[in-house]
């Protein structure tokens, strides 16, 4: 545990050693602070829906979780591909680290930014509770499936990151692979009939699973399936690690 977290560490040194980082904190921040911005005047547009302004922060419009396809790629462009293109990749697998500790301190290290690019969003709980009263159940529950994504997601992009050396091919592969993956279930609308393809599909739509948690149903089944493939693709990349250094 203790390598890990040595490589956690030199991790997050190097994500904010970085102007990149910085540069994706503000654009991400400022984006957030813009859609919470257009939610709120929408839902008090006369006519509108009651509707809590969380429920559509939380994954309910198409601006979440585009932004969220283009952050994540980013974050984890350069966890191996930078190792791979600067040549110290081989000098890190053969310290006394295996390939799964390598990918679990730089998956953790991804995640920590992750978790440091959302906690600013609470400001804006704040802001609401201040004006109204709010049942904190759905907002634990939201940022429990945004916390779900984020490992479903960098699990995606860093497997992709140890295909290739050069950052923006892995940050495209990432892009692509997630897209796949957000995409497969929504094709359970173009699905007419009942049948065991529909309801698989159903099982995979990650918007009407984020929706679940926006409104404070966490179902066990999501929580399985986003952990579950997140832990797959890691999988992935630690073979895909061992590959390159028995090569």
């Amino acid at each position: 545990m203790r390598k890990v977290l040595a490589i956690v560490r030199r991790e997050l040194i190097a994500y904010f050693s970085s102007p990149l980082a910085y540069m994706v904190m503000t654009a991400f921040l400022l984006m957030q602070g813009y859609i919470f911005y257009l939610i709120v005047s929408f839902l008090n547009q006369p006519g509108t829906q009651a509707m809590t302004p969380l429920r559509l922060f939380f994954g309910g419009t198409i601006f979440f979780w585009l932004f969220l396809l283009f952050v994540v790629p980013v974050i984890t462009m350069r966890l191996i591909a930078e190792e791979l293109r600067s040549g110290t990749l081989e000098p890190l697998l053969t310290a006394p680290v295996t390939e799964g500790q390598v990918i679990a301190g730089k998956f953790l290290a991804a995640l920590g930014f992750y978790v440091i690019l959302w906690l600013p969003t609470i400001v804006y709980v704040l802001i609401l509770k201040s004006h109204s009263a709010i049942d904190l159940g759905p907002v634990a529950a939201g940022y429990l499936g945004i916390l779900l994504l984020g490992f479903l997601f960098l699990g995606v992009g860093t497997f992709a990151s140890t295909l290739t050396n050069n950052q923006l091919i892995a940050a495209i592969l990432a892009f692509a692979a997630t897209v796949a993956l957000f995409s497969v279930g929504l094709l359970e609308q173009l699905v007419v009939s009942s049948s065991f393809f529909k309801s698989a599909l159903s099982y995979m739509n990650l918007w009407t699973q984020m929706d679940d948690f926006a409104r404070g149903i966490v179902d066990t089944r999501h929580i399985v399936y986003q952990l579950s493939v997140g832990l797959l693709f890691l999988y992935l990349a630690t073979k895909s690690l061992e590959w390159k250094k028995g090569r």
